[in-house]
C-alpha cells in the first residue's frame, strides 16, 4: 500500500464511555490497515479519554485530540482539520462498522471513478447491546441530489467514505445549527451540498451499525424539526426549481417525527407533528397513525417491542487483533 491508500477516521466523542471501546474496536478490526484514527474527545467529564488511551496503548493508530464542548459538526471539523488522508470517514462514538466497510467502500470509489466523491453504505439499526432491530438498504447513487431532498436515504454519517478534497469545497460540517438550537441534521446537510457538485456510490452491505437508543439526539424531536426546516430552506434558496421535491421530503421527515413521537408515547407531539402534516398530507398522516397505532397494541398484546431484535449482535471484529 502507498500513502495514496491512507484514510483518516475521525470518531467525535462526548462522554461515550460506554460505547466508544466497542466502536474503537470495530475501526481497529478493518481489513484495510492504512488508517489515521483521530478521536476528537469533544469535553467529554466522563472516562472516554482513559478508554481511548489504552486502546491507543494496544495501536499506534489511534490519536486523541482533546477540545471544549463545541458540538458533532465542531469535533468533525477538528478531525478533518488534523486528518493527513485524502479520504476521510467518520463514525460516531457509538455506532459500528463491520470488518471489511472501509476495504469495500474504497474499492467503489475506485471503481466508479473521480466523478464520485462520496461512498456510503447499507446500515442496520442497533440498539444498546449491539442487537439489530432493523435494516436499511437504500439504493440511491450517480446524482442524487433531487432523491435526498425528498429523503435522507443515507442515514446517518457513519457510512460516509468521502474525499479530503470534497469536504474543502463544501466547507466541513456546519456548526452554526448547534448555535441556533437545531443540531441534528448536520449529516443531511453535509450530504446535500456535497450532492450538489459530486455523484454517490453505494456498497449494498450492511457494513455499518447505527445506534439508536434514548439517548440519541435525535430524540429530540422539536429540535430536529428546527434543524430539517433550517437545512430545507437552505436547498429552497439555492435551488428553486426543486422546491416541490423539498416540500415532500418535508412531509416525509414530518412523518417520521410523527412515527418517533407515537413510538415515544409523547402525547402532545404526537398532536402536534399529526396536526402539521393532517394540514399538508392526510393520507400519509392516517397511514403512519394507523401503522404505528397498530406496533403499539401488538406491543401491549405481546409484551414485545413492535421490531423484535436478531439473534445476531453487529458484528465487530476480533478483540484480540493488534496492529
Amino acid at each position: 500500500m502507498s500513502d495514496a491508500d491512507l484514510v483518516s477516521v475521525v470518531i467525535p466523542a462526548h462522554n461515550a464511555i460506554a460505547t466508544i471501546g466497542e466502536t474503537l474496536l470495530s475501526v481497529r478490526s478493518q481489513t484495510h490497515r492504512m488508517l489515521e484514527i483521530l478521536v476528537i474527545d469533544d469535553g467529554s467529564t466522563d472516562g472516554t479519554a482513559n478508554i481511548v488511551h489504552a486502546h491507543a496503548a494496544l495501536d499506534s493508530r489511534i490519536r486523541l485530540v482533546r477540545q471544549k464542548h463545541g458540538g458533532v459538526a465542531a469535533a468533525r471539523n477538528r478531525g478533518i482539520d488534523e486528518a493527513a488522508a485524502g479520504l476521510v470517514a467518520f463514525v460516531d462514538a457509538d455506532d459500528l462498522w463491520t470488518p471489511d466497510k472501509i476495504e469495500k467502500q474504497i474499492a467503489a470509489l475506485r471503481k466508479e471513478g473521480p466523478s464520485v466523491a462520496l461512498v456510503y453504505t447499507w446500515w442496520a439499526r442497533i440498539d444498546a447491546a449491539s442487537c439489530i432491530t432493523g435494516r436499511l438498504r437504500p439504493t440511491e447513487a450517480g446524482d442524487v441530489l433531487e432523491r435526498l431532498c425528498l429523503v435522507y436515504f443515507v442515514g446517518n454519517g457513519s457510512s460516509i467514505l468521502v474525499t479530503k478534497a470534497a469536504i474543502a469545497e463544501v466547507g466541513g460540517f456546519d456548526p452554526s445549527l448547534r448555535a441556533r438550537r437545531a443540531q441534528g441534521c448536520e449529516d443531511y446537510q453535509f450530504c446535500l451540498r456535497v450532492a450538489e457538485r459530486h455523484r454517490f456510490a453505494v456498497v449494498p452491505e450492511h457494513l455499518t451499525g447505527y445506534r439508536q437508543t434514548s439517548a440519541n439526539m435525535s430524540n429530540d424531536l422539536l429540535q430536529m424539526r428546527r434543524s430539517w426546516a433550517l437545512v430545507a430552506d437552505e436547498i429552497r434558496r439555492k435551488h428553486p426549481h426543486l422546491e416541490k421535491s423539498v416540500g415532500l421530503g418535508t412531509n416525509n421527515f414530518t412523518a417520521w417525527l410523527l412515527g418517533r413521537a407515537i413510538d415515544q408515547r409523547r402525547l402532545r407531539l404526537i398532536a402536534f407533528f399529526g396536526v402539521l402534516l393532517m394540514s399538508r398530507d392526510l393520507e400519509l398522516t392516517a397511514r403512519i397513525l394507523v401503522q404505528r397505532l397498530r406496533n403499539v397494541l401488538r406491543t401491549r398484546k405481546r409484551g414485545s417491542p413492535p421490531v423484535p431484535a436478531e439473534l445476531a449482535r453487529f458484528v465487530i471484529g476480533d478483540p484480540d487483533l493488534g496492529t
